[in-house]
């Protein structure tokens, strides 16, 4: 059921879609409420946020206070590390900001999943998802949910940048060679570094390098983000 969300997010046609099937893969996996935001660094400390979420009304204006995000921790780790933070009522204390949880709870906001994608010239890809039940306790399903969520955001930053962004801001199409459009295709297939340079008659390093520079070309992160941008550009098929 979850991979369906995969592909409702990537084949988002506009805007309203794409918060679509955000909302209803965060439902799906058990969390009331998402944020996904998409943030471009103008230079001198000025950065434009683009907000896809469906935060309760009464609360938008806290939500969005960037004062208060200064003093949020959960904020604060995205802005420093891509690894994803679980948070909880625990989480601002050890920040010093019980005061923020304790507001945001009266809302639902008392627990949740948060992440964030740091991407070459200046964007980011941000993500969390929250609820007021607790979270599982069994360690590997947690782990599960976590997973899944990263994998979601990988697709859904790919179609966040290119609903949300306007035409001038798109990124280039990028010139791939055969060698890294052929790694990217087979590693699509599943096949492993070294499977890869056995089908082209290439070392498991040779092979890990053209990934690694399709990659740098395509403005990802991972190999399975290169993927699908790599397939929505119909650079492989």
């Amino acid at each position: 059921m979850l991979s369906a969300g995969y592909t409702a997010v990537l084949e988002a046609r506009n805007r309203d879609e794409f918060r679509d099937a955000v909302v209803r893969f965060t439902q799906q996996l058990g969390f009331e409420t998402v944020s996904a935001t998409t943030v471009l660094d103008r230079g001198l400390g000025v950065s434009e946020f683009i907000t896809v979420d469906n935060t309760p009304q009464a609360y938008t204006e806290a939500y969005f206070d960037p004062a208060l995000g200064r003093r949020d921790p959960v904020m604060q780790h995205l802005k420093r590390q891509s690894v994803p933070i679980i948070w909880d009522q625990s989480t601002y204390i050890a920040g010093g900001a019980i005061d923020l949880w304790e507001h945001q709870s009266h809302f639902g906001f008392t627990t949740g999943i948060a992440m964030a994608l740091h991407l070459p010239e200046g964007r980011h890809f941000l993500m969390g998802v929250d609820r007021e039940q607790p979270l599982p306790s069994d360690v590997a399903e947690l782990q599960r949910v976590v997973a899944d969520l990263q994998l979601f955001a990988v697709h859904a930053q790919d179609a966040a940048m290119r609903l949300l962004l306007p035409a001038a801001q798109q990124p280039e199409r990028p010139a791939l060679t055969p060698r890294e459009i052929e790694a990217l295709y087979w590693t699509m297939e599943g096949k492993t570094a070294w499977e890869v340079g056995q089908i082209l008659g290439i070392s498991e390093r040779t092979a890990v390098l053209h990934v690694n520079n399709a990659m740098h070309k395509l403005g990802c992160v991972n190999k399975h983000q290169a993927v699908l941008k790599a397939l929505r550009l119909g650079l492989i098929h």
